[in-house]
């Protein structure tokens, strides 16, 4: 959804440790020489002096420090001599030339972020102490939004709401299931990831954020502005579908995710259960610890999944096997069931105890940790792989379903459902 549900396609935390352009001739010459006779009128004066050299702005009166530091490291420390000189440069000239004002925080803010951009892993991230703050929230499932399940494809970067939730501000707006969102207060929802988006979305409760929409449905371009809330979401919602089949839907695996799946499969034990159908589809994950929960409770005695670090290191999630159950069990999965939903989906494969439907998942074979800093930031980095029991990792690759059956979008009936029953029914 717009706020807990931003681990699509966006991560699974394991736990939380406190602790160019062309030459055009004479036009580009020009350039060159107009822009070296504006840096010359306003910064003339080179001074050498024991600690570098200060180019020294004749207007401001300011100093430059570029410091040679070329005998005072190798280059294999992240902040050695050159690398501060350097920041410091870059510092003044944003400073004396930028065009408006700027605020140092967001500076060093942007600093900390681009350290682990360096990293070349979306999954890890910097949070400021309020995005920190947001993230701690979102996973308890209540927050300040609209109410709808989001979901982004990884290639395209279209993002599309999965579910428009009852008695939210999204269902009182009048938007759908399938509506593609195509701007957020202006801004061009394929252009950032669906974190990002969110953080857009996301607002105090009473204000307003202005959504540009196309329903594939009807071929229309729609706008819709519409009123945040405070609104609490389960994770977890259940039916019967007939006299003997339950259905259980996990949204996102969240602290209380595992509580609540316990509760409503008693539930639907009592209403006459004896097989189960398990819908993950657009769950983008969650916690390690609320899926290895779940499965505890569906496994026979043994591994369920485990983690290897760059070291080597490994840890193992393990199924006591003391209240498994043997119900005949069928798994919807699609493009977008990732992380947590794989580690559920790879187990159940490797066990044989389900049968999975739908299409390939996302393949997120990574985990990261969520690492609180001193001033109320957070990083966000993985920091291993994991494995189903059978020894493998999905990442970039997702996991197969035994039955391959795309989602027919022109129909009003749920035909990947549809085949769980069948399945089941056999």
């Amino acid at each position: 959804m717009d706020e807990q549900r931003e681990n699509m396609q966006n991560g699974m935390i394991e736990n939380e440790t406190t602790g160019e352009q062309k030459p055009d001739g004479g036009k580009e010459r020009r350039r060159r020489g107009m822009g070296a006779g504006i840096l010359l009128g306003i910064c003339g004066t080179l001074v050498v002096g024991a600690l570098g050299i200060y180019l020294t702005c004749r207007f401001t009166g300011s100093q430059i420090l570029i410091t040679n530091a070329a005998a005072d490291t190798d280059g294999t420390t992240l902040l050695d001599a050159r690398t501060t000189a350097k920041i410091n440069e870059l510092s003044a000239y944003i400073d004396l030339y930028y065009y408006e004002d700027t605020d140092v925080q967001d500076l060093k803010d942007g600093l900390y972020a681009g350290l682990l951009e360096g990293l070349d892993d979306r999954y890890s991230v910097y949070y400021t102490a309020d995005e920190y703050a947001q993230t701690q929230v979102s996973m308890t499932g209540q927050y300040y939004g609209i109410g709808a399940g989001l979901a982004q494809d990884k290639d395209t970067m279209q993002v599309t709401i999965t579910k428009v939730y009852e008695g939210t501000p999204s269902e009182s707006a009048g938007l759908r299931n399938e509506d593609v969102i195509l701007s957020v207060d202006g801004t061009e929802a394929d252009t950032m990831d669906v974190t990002d988006l969110v953080k857009l979305i996301r607002g105090e409760a009473g204000t307003t954020v202005h959504l540009e929409i196309y329903r594939p449905s009807t071929g229309e371009n729609l706008s819709f502005d519409v009123e945040r809330a405070d609104v609490t979401l389960p994770s977890i919602s259940s039916q019967m579908l007939n006299d003997t089949i339950g259905y259980i839907r996990i949204e996102s695996f969240e602290k209380d995710t595992a509580n609540q799946f316990e509760k409503a499969l008693a539930e639907l034990e009592g209403e006459g259960l004896t097989s189960l159908v398990v819908d993950l589809r657009y769950n983008g994950g969650g916690l390690v610890d609320s899926v290895v929960q779940i499965l505890d409770d569906i496994l026979p005695e043994g591994l369920i999944v485990y983690t290897e670090d760059k070291n080597g290191h490994r840890e193992e999630y393990r199924s006591s096997g003391d209240t498994h159950f043997d119900y005949p069990m069928a798994v919807l999965i699609n493009q977008d069931s990732a992380s947590a939903s794989e580690i559920f989906a790879g187990a159940i494969k490797d066990y044989g105890v389900g049968t999975l439907i739908g299409t390939q998942t996302f393949g997120k074979g990574i985990v990261q940790s969520l690492f609180p800093l001193s001033d109320g930031s957070a990083i966000k980095i993985t920091v291993s792989r994991y494995y189903t029991p059978a020894g493998n990792n999905i990442h970039e690759v997702g996991i197969a379903p035994d039955i391959v059956l795309d989602k027919d979008t022109e129909s009003a009936d749920d035909n990947q459902l549809q085949k769980a029953i069948e399945v089941l029914s056999e």
